[in-house]
């Protein structure tokens, strides 16, 4: 089994390297879209995302797939690579906007190496819910940043749902801020998350996905911070005891496509991606990340783990704690991002 893994990532990653360093999407090998030739070769989208095969990303993924597969009579092809397979959020996101990869799903805190804009979708306590997160990302709120990820030749095919962030560790429950002094916590290689853990009292480590499950498992961190799904898909609970239920953050990811190889694309085949995207990528993947959350929950609960709620009155703690960062970001991303998200707060 461990050699069918190694042969898997060393195919993925040659895969990668066989796109080129030009760029450019390599187009002459059945990977862009064949101009003029009458055999009309398969064309193969390659598209990478961390998240394991059983979570609703890369179901969703998968589900994509074989509708564009089929929409399209087998001139497109859509090869899923979960698990990090292809790099972390940021090598791959990278590799979209350099052509060297067609599809990524990188979580949207990933997406300030663009644009500080879309650290706003970081900020503690921004939603109340995710309907109205969706109204926001669907509306002018989401017309902005995707506008923003245009000018560095990136098309956001679409929002998917990331869960709402809760606490893990192995040191104590968390039910309120001072619970969490002293804790070494795990955090996104992002200035938002540092800046959140740091007012909250813990010490905040950043490290990348794909290192997280060892950094626990070697106690090189207590604990860290992400959806149930992702939590339990990633097996944490086998080296975390305690899970808190704090919905700081609501996570998103987004569907980016290199803008190049897209436009390259008939309209046909534009059109079969866009439909596909929207169907599977978005309204089936955010129903099925959203419904799940509290069974993921009594996964985690089953497992082992010791899970707690936080009430309303420390919820307002937390929230008291963050409240600076607002001030902070509003001057370095602007009051247009902020504004636009708290029409549907």
């Amino acid at each position: 089994m461990k050699m069918k893994k190694l042969i898997s990532a060393l195919l993925a990653m040659s895969l990668v390297l066989a796109t080129g360093c030009s760029g450019k999407t390599n187009t002459t090998s059945g990977t862009g879209e064949a101009k003029g030739n009458e055999s009309k070769k398969t064309i193969v989208i390659k598209y990478g995302l961390i998240a394991p095969e059983s979570n609703a990303q890369t179901q969703a993924a998968m589900k994509f797939a074989d509708y564009v597969e089929k929409e399209s009579s087998g001139e497109l092809k859509v090869e899923v690579y979960p698990n990090a397979l292809l790099g972390g959020d940021v090598q791959m996101t990278e590799s979209v906007a350099l052509g060297t990869l067609h599809m990524a799903l990188p979580s949207t805190s990933t997406l300030v190496m663009y644009s500080p804009k879309f650290g706003a979708l970081d900020m503690p306590f921004m939603f109340s819910s995710t309907e109205n997160a969706f109204k926001a990302l669907n509306g002018e709120a989401g017309d902005l940043l995707n506008k923003e990820l245009d000018k560095v030749g990136i098309k956001n095919m679409g929002y998917s749902f990331n869960g709402m962030r809760s606490i893990t560790n192995n040191v104590r429950p968390i039910t309120k801020p001072e619970d969490l002094k002293g804790v070494k916590m795990r955090v996104m290689e992002s200035p938002i998350f540092i800046d959140m853990f740091t007012l909250l009292g813990t010490n905040p480590t950043p490290i990348s996905f794909g290192e997280l499950f060892t950094a626990l498992q070697q106690k090189t961190v207590d604990g860290q911070e992400n959806a149930a799904s992702l939590i339990f898909d990633s097996k944490f609970q086998e080296v975390q005891k305690y899970f808190s239920k704090t919905n700081h953050v609501y996570g998103f990811c987004a569907n980016i496509i290199n803008a190049d190889f897209y436009s390259s694309l008939s309209d046909a085949h534009k059109a079969i991606l866009d439909k596909g995207a929207k169907e599977w990528l978005t309204e089936w993947q955010i129903a099925q990340e959203d419904g799940g959350n509290e069974e993921y929950i009594k996964k985690l609960e089953a497992a082992g783990m010791k899970v707690n709620d936080v009430t309303p009155e420390n919820l307002k703690k937390f929230a008291d704690a963050v409240s600076p960062m607002y001030e902070k970001y509003k001057k370095q991303m602007g009051e247009e991002i902020f504004n636009s998200l708290a029409k549907y707060k």
